[in-house]
């Protein structure tokens, strides 16, 4: 049983350090800034046709 909770002490312990490096150097907008870029390059190349 100690094992087991040593083991999921730990694996706790990792993912709020994971989630607070994200937070505290912002890095969930700067993914989705370059997201939201590679998006719109693709968007930006397709041919628009306006005749209607």
């Amino acid at each position: 049983m100690a094992k087991f909770l040593k083991k999921l002490c730990a694996i706790l312990l990792t993912v709020v350090g994971v989630l607070f490096v994200v937070y505290f150097w912002n890095l969930d907008q700067k993914v989705l800034g370059w997201a939201y870029k590679q998006v719109n390059a693709m968007f930006d190349r397709k041919k628009v046709n306006l005749n209607f």
